[in-house]
């Protein structure tokens, strides 16, 4: 009796993510495979996943090459259940005598001892290839240094450095007015990876969709940095993580998202959604792009459970192995353009939330302090809102409770 086989499928992935590209497969076909073990790398526009085998046994075959997009459902590939995998190959023969040796045998010994490339995947070979890319100068962001498809566009849009060698002698090279006007104007075309496509539809739908509107205001951020450098050393004596200012911010928004709702709330059809708890979504910066990993019920969150789970969103976003489930389900959204210099800015909506807090840098400027001039540490705060859920006095209102609980936090600690 054959063995059964058993089908490798793309899981769900996640609130309104339908398709993802194959990064990377695991296994070979012949491949001993463990139940539970993963057999291939998926990427889909909010993170990297891994397949698991659904049985033990062999890796029969492959369907889906690595750079290929497919749809949830989709066959991957087939595990023969229950299978061994084949045995080591069998020691080389002895070498033929010399009058049968092929001539391009020292050719190809001086080849075998030249270092090897990195290894590459299919999609990522085809992208060095086709873009003359030197692979030992990329820098990759997967596991392991793997080279992955966004850091060649990245390193493409970064200018990186070529390898032209000298055309084959059986293909002649190709006349200059044969150039595309790209490449003689001294242009480079990159297709966009999925998660930028995904960054561009989701923004210009917001634009599109949402009456948007941004009001500012400024915080003196003197009471915060006072209580940040007293209790610096002892927080993270305690708690094994730096104390940083977005967890006062988070704190800061939890209270006031409970006070004026509509900010936490979102439409659906025609109905308003309003959300209980306060999922507060963090922007962070990743090798392939943005990415919004959540707090769960962060009103709920002390100091040191919210700059652990910053601490960790940092570090796993750069390792690529944030999940879909921690970047789905926000309610609102926190982005902090204050760490890349940024003095003022008017963020985007994160559909489908109705409200963002934009964080910017800390300047010492001049204010007034009473009946004088005093130089103080100042932050602009702006709060894009949507329109069609949120009043102008909502928002200036949000805005202001959020300014009052940055200035002095001990209005968080007593609630008032």
């Amino acid at each position: 009796m054959s063995a059964m086989r058993v089908d490798i499928a793309v899981p769900e992935l996640g609130e309104s993510v339908t398709e993802a590209t194959v990064a990377r497969w695991l296994k070979a076909p012949g491949d001993a495979v463990a139940r539970d073990e993963p057999v291939v790398e998926l990427e889909t526009d909010k993170a990297n996943l891994e397949v698991a085998a659904s049985a033990a046994g062999v890796l029969a075959e492959i369907l889906v090459d690595d750079g290929r997009d497919v749809a949830v459902g989709a066959v991957l590939g087939r595990i023969e259940e229950g299978a061994a995998a084949a045995p080591p190959d069998a020691p080389a023969p002895a070498a033929p005598p010399a009058e049968a040796a092929p001539v391009a045998a020292a050719p190809a010994n001086v080849e075998e001892t030249a270092p090897a490339p990195p290894p590459l995947s299919p999609a990522v070979r085809r992208l060095v290839a086709e873009h003359d890319l030197d692979p030992a100068a990329l820098k990759g962001s997967g596991k392991g240094g793997r080279i992955l498809k966004g850091d060649v566009i990245d390193a493409l849009s970064a200018g990186a450095p070529t390898t032209t060698p000298p055309a084959p002698a059986s293909e002649p090279a190709p006349a200059a007015d044969a150039l595309p006007p790209a490449a003689s104007a001294g242009e480079r075309r990159v297709p966009m990876s999925r998660l930028r496509k995904v960054i561009a539809r989701r923004l210009k739908h917001a634009q599109e969709t949402a009456a948007m509107l941004t009001t500012f205001n400024e915080a003196d951020m003197t009471a915060a940095m006072e209580a940040r450098a007293r209790y610096r050393e002892p927080f993270e004596a305690k708690h094994g993580v730096r104390l940083g200012f977005m967890s006062f911010f988070v704190k800061a928004a939890a209270v006031a998202l409970r006070e004026q709702p509509a900010l936490n709330a979102r439409i659906d059809g025609d109905d308003i959604v309003y959300n209980d708890a306060c999922h507060i979504g963090v922007a962070v910066g990743a090798p392939r792009g943005l990415v919004v990993p959540v707090l769960r019920d962060a009103g709920r969150m002390g100091f040191a459970d919210i700059e652990r789970a910053i601490a960790d969103f940092g570090r796993r976003a750069q390792d690529g192995t944030l999940t879909v489930e921690d970047m789905t389900g926000g309610t609102f959204t926190i982005s902090n353009g204050g760490v890349y210099g940024s003095l003022l800015s008017t963020p985007i909506l994160n559909p489908p939330q109705s409200a963002i807090l934009g964080m910017h840098k800390i300047e010492k400027r001049p204010v007034a302090a009473g009946d004088s001039i005093a130089l103080r540490p100042m932050m602009y705060l702006a709060l894009s809102y949507d329109h069609r859920i949120v009043d102008g006095r909502e928002a200036v209102t949000f805005l202001v409770r959020v300014k009052e609980c940055v200035e002095d936090p001990r209005r968080v600690l007593f609630d008032v």
